[in-house]
This record gives structure tokens, sequence and C-alpha cells, in this order.
């Protein structure tokens, strides 16, 4: 059997219901349908930014905003001056979802919850008679004359323009190879840091602002950084993880960082402040309060790692003993093995080669017909709501190209 569409869409995540609902709009007439191999679709948006869905970042200025991308930043400057951050606010308060904005520039719903989106891309999707069809896992491609066919495992399709939204599927990169495209092997990207160190030990929730370096890279961040049970996480190590994907990949995640817990204060400058505590605080013990800006159980921590017991007091401290200190203060060196993921925030680096993709339209430049959008291609971002960003503005641009 072999069931016709104007438009077929392969995935039913946040690009693909972004993409035909905004197909859909610009032309009622067209007969649209997305494809999804699994149950249910919108599974990705469901668990995001824990339950929260993280829908962008109040970044407002394209050229800026391109900049939180470590692979397509130079790609989606174009594309941000089409459909930005102001954009998408303005596209959910019409499609009834009011955004607010956090402290560290997230936008989520107002509501806090993610059902608030995919109610509101289900309602869309319903009143513009887009069909949605689950079960459907895509087995073959094939371009016709003027026209594309589907296999799906239950049926065939065929439809005049097909746009791809399937993120991360390696089966569907594979099939796009077949048919010449070049696919950028996929790496992890946003991921934590193991680390067993007798420094952070019991240390787990202690949050603190650093500066994070890979040893003998150019490799660097600065962030809130979190000791886990396992290591380090926090926003300042996913962005170091996504800068370094392709590198620490490479590295078998094998590596040492260089944490400056003081951000961006010099050793020379720890040393100084530390001579002067040594004469203002000479009778307090060294380890009793943290004289910086991070929490007191970290810095008992770095104290007793430089050899300084628990009860010394300031003016008890030798020259040796001030200089470690300022050294675990400024570059204190911690051994990584391996790496932690979040499973329902996986970010890949990987996908199609940003040079075989026209980013005025989102269209292959090897197949006309064929279009992209969303991680499907080789671009991917920090955490923050960068990704859902990207799937928004590649669908706004497919959506009004299809046709032109």
């Amino acid at each position: 059997m072999n069931t016709n569409y104007d438009i077929l869409i392969v995935g039913g995540g946040a690009a693909g219901f972004f993409t035909s609902i905004n197909i859909a709009e610009n032309n009622p007439q067209l007969k649209v349908a997305i494809l999804e191999r699994g149950k249910t679709v919108l599974e990705k948006v469901r668990i995001s930014g824990g339950g929260r869905c993280n829908v962008t970042h109040a970044c407002f200025v394209p050229n800026d905003l391109a900049k939180f991308y470590p692979r397509g930043e130079k790609e989606l400057r174009g594309p941000f001056h089409q459909f930005c951050s102001g954009d998408t606010i303005e596209w959910f308060e019409r499609h009834g979802v009011a955004l607010k904005i956090e402290d560290d520039g997230r936008m989520f719903p107002i509501s806090d919850s993610s059902q608030t989106i995919i109610d509101c891309f289900l309602t869309a999707a319903k009143k513009l008679k887009i069909e949605v069809l689950t079960g459907q896992s895509v087995q073959s491609l094939f371009k016709g004359e003027g026209y594309w066919k589907v296999e799906t495992n239950h049926e065939t399709f065929s439809c005049q323009k097909l746009i791809m939204t399937t993120g991360s599927n390696p089966k569907i990169w594979e099939m796009l190879q077949e048919i010449g495209h070049t696919i950028v092997p996929p790496v992890p990207s946003l991921f934590t840091f193991n680390i067993k160190d007798t420094r952070i030990k019991d240390l787990m929730g202690v949050s603190a602002w650093a500066q994070v370096k890979v040893k003998g890279t150019k490799l660097e961040a600065v962030g809130p950084l979190l000791i886990t049970h396992w290591g380090m996480s926090g926003p300042g190590i996913l962005r170091l993880s996504a800068w370094g994907a392709r590198e620490l990949f490479d590295k078998n995640y094998q590596f040492t960082i260089e944490v400056n817990w003081l951000n961006e204060v010099s050793f020379e400058e720890a040393v100084a402040t530390l001579k002067e505590l040594k004469q203002v605080h000479a009778k307090k013990a060294v380890s009793k309060k943290s004289p910086f800006d991070f929490p007191n159980r970290l810095w008992e921590s770095l104290v007793l790692a430089a050899s300084i017991d628990i009860e010394t007091k300031w003016a008890d401290v030798s020259k040796k003993q001030l200089t470690d200190l300022a050294n675990q203060l400024t570059n204190g060196q911690f051994q990584v093995n391996g790496k932690s993921t979040f499973k329902e925030e996986f970010v890949t680096a990987g996908g199609i080669d940003l040079k075989e993709i026209n980013f005025k339209t989102m269209e292959s430049k090897l197949h006309t017909d064929l279009f992209f959008a969303g991680e499907i291609v080789n671009i991917d971002a920090i955490t923050g709501g960068f990704n859902f960003q990207n799937a928004w503005t590649s669908g706004f641009i497919v959506a009004n190209a299809i046709f032109k």
C-alpha cells in the first residue's frame, strides 16, 4: 500500500512538530504527516529540563546567541537573524504558552511543566489536521522523479517534500549516508567528569564558581562547579565537555583538569591575600572559616590538602604551607577517569556535515526536496535551552522555504 502526502516529516520530536505546525499554518491546503518510530511522540521534550522543558535562552542578539554552539556557530548566524529567541517567545505566546526567564537566562513555561509544551504541539497538530503516525520505523529512503518514497516497517509512503528531524538516530544517518550524505561520527557532548580524589570525597552537593582548564589543551570554561558523588558536574563542567567533545573523546576521557576555585585570581594574588590573612587573623585557626567566596567545607578540605592541620593557627603556617594552599586554591590538579552522561539530557556532537546543507533553507545541497531540522545535523550547544532553539529556528526556516 502506498500512501501519498505533500509533506512527510520523519521524527516526532520537538523539531518535527514545530516544523510541521509552521508548514501547515502557512499552507493549510497541504496534506502533512509526521512519522514516529516510537509509541509516543515528544518524549525528549517531556523529560527535558527536569520535566520543565527549557524552551530557549534569554539571549536576543543573533550573533551572541550563535556563540553558545560549539558546532554550528558560524552556520547559525544567518538563521538566527530570521528566527531568534525573541521570536520563540512570541510564537509560544501566540499559541497560548507564556514563558518566564530565570536568573541564569534559561526560559521555561510559566507552568513549570513540559506537558504545557507537549499539549500546545498536540493541540495545534490536531487543529491543523497533521497526521501523527506512531510505530513507524523507517527502513529505506528512495528519491524518484519529483517525489520521495519512504518505506517503514508497516507501509510505503510517498511525498513531494521530505523533512528529516530524527535527532541522533544512527540508523537514519546510515540511510542518508547511502544516498550520498557525509556523517560526522557522533561523540557524546554534555557529560560530567568522573574523579576520585580525597579533596572532594565527602563534599557532595558543594558548589563553587570556578575556572576549569583541561591540562595540555586550550580548553577552558568558567561557571558553577558542582561536586557530586562520582566527581564534578555543574554548568562549568558541562560547558567544558561540550566545547571539548571531540578532543576529550580522542583522549578516551582520561585527562587532568586544573581548577581555580578563586576563578580568575592568580597564584601570586592568592599568595598575597594569604599573607595578609596570616597577619590579620594570626590567632584564629586557618581551617575555621573560608575567607573566600565559596563554602567552608571546601575551604577546610583544601587547607588539609596543603598539609595544614585542622587546629593550626594562621600565625603558625609556614611559607611552604602558604604556597601549597595558594596552589590548591588557584591550580588544583584533578585526574579525570571517564565520564557520566545524563540519559535524558543526552546530546551528541556529530551528524550531517554542515557543508552539505543550505542554511538559507535547511535543504540538502545533494538532493532537492530533502530538508533537515534539529539535532540530525552536526550542530549542538551547551546546556541552557540552546539545543531547543536550534530546533525551533531550523524548523521555522524549513517551513518558510519549503514552497518558495
